[in-house]
């Protein structure tokens, strides 16, 4: 909260100075004028010099801002990865202590297994993320191996797999099929468009606030794309936080969105994902407790 503050009065100071450059420029402009105004070249040097001016110092401020925006979002980062590791591994660490001081009866001894399995799978998870983002900075432009992949089967495998992580209903996930018996297949790497899919899911399930009801849908609108969407009632996006929110290491401002815990590199991985497979992603919403919809739209394949 310190570093924070001294970030926000270093915004500030910036700002004050940039507006008093500004407006002493302005001054001394204007009084230029005032008494050279007969010398007419010099004041076209004066202008043209005072133009220069007035641009270095605002792009100064602007990429000063950045900056300091960039590392309050690099060390929320570091926090968000630093307690998705370390509370699965002291929640590992409880168990194993309790399992090797005391006896345990084998019921609850099952029990402190699933626990220990979930925690680990979260671990993995989180250390997944990381790296798939570090790879993703880095082949952001590169294609990926083309295999062929039923887009319909990898959703309804990412369906029950996030049925499964989050112990859900029957009645919370909801798969919608407007191919007619068709397969909607397109060129890429399994585990990318696995992840992207995934990535979407937990998102869906994490922001529905009080109760899940997530809907997925695989349509082939025509002949040459496949979109899968994902449409949730939960809290919803604030408009102007629409494309932000694809950016790296961004989360978007608001309670309930600090309550979930989070790296934000979930959304910027699979725009990356879907960028390198010759697609696009965007986000619509509402507004805040209007729900959103995620669209990922791929190029199509037909296949023998």
């Amino acid at each position: 909260m310190r570093v924070r503050g001294r970030r926000r009065k270093s915004v500030a100071f910036f700002i004050v100075l940039g507006a008093c450059l500004v407006a002493l420029a302005v001054a001394l402009n204007v009084g230029w004028i005032l008494l050279n105004w007969r010398e007419v070249a010099l004041l076209v040097l004066g202008i043209v010099f005072f133009m220069l001016i007035i641009t270095g110092v605002v792009l100064n401020t602007i990429f000063l801002i950045r900056e300091i925006r960039r590392n309050e979002q690099h060390d929320a980062f570091i926090n968000a990865v630093t307690h998705e590791l370390k509370t699965p591994l002291a929640s590992i660490r409880l168990y194993l202590e309790t399992l090797k001081t005391r006896p345990v009866d084998e019921p609850q001894r099952l029990e402190f297994y699933n626990v220990m399995l979930a925690d680990s799978d979260r671990l993995l998870h989180t250390v997944e993320q990381v790296l798939r983002a570090g790879r993703a900075s880095a082949q952001r432009r590169q294609r990926t191996a083309a295999t062929t992949i039923d887009v319909g089967e990898v959703v309804r495998e990412c369906l029950e797999l996030t049925r499964v992580r989050y112990n859900l209903g029957d009645n919370t996930l909801h798969y919608a099929d407007t191919l007619n018996g068709e397969r909607a297949c397109v060129a890429g790497d399994l585990d990318e468009i696995r992840a992207a899919v995934s990535n979407l899911l937990d998102n869906a399930v994490k922001y529905s606030d009080k109760e899940v009801n997530v809907s997925i849908a695989v349509a082939a609108p025509d002949k040459k794309n496949v979109v899968v969407r994902i449409v949730d009632q939960g809290i919803g996006i604030p408009t102007g936080q629409l494309k932000r929110i694809f950016n790296r290491f961004y989360r978007a401002p608001g309670r309930f969105m600090a309550r979930v815990k989070g790296t934000g590199l979930g959304l910027f991985i699979v725009q990356s994902i879907v960028k390198r497979h010759g697609g696009r992603v965007f986000a619509e919403s509402a507004g805040l407790g209007q729900g959103s919809t995620f669209t990922i739209q791929l190029p199509r394949i037909y296949t023998r």
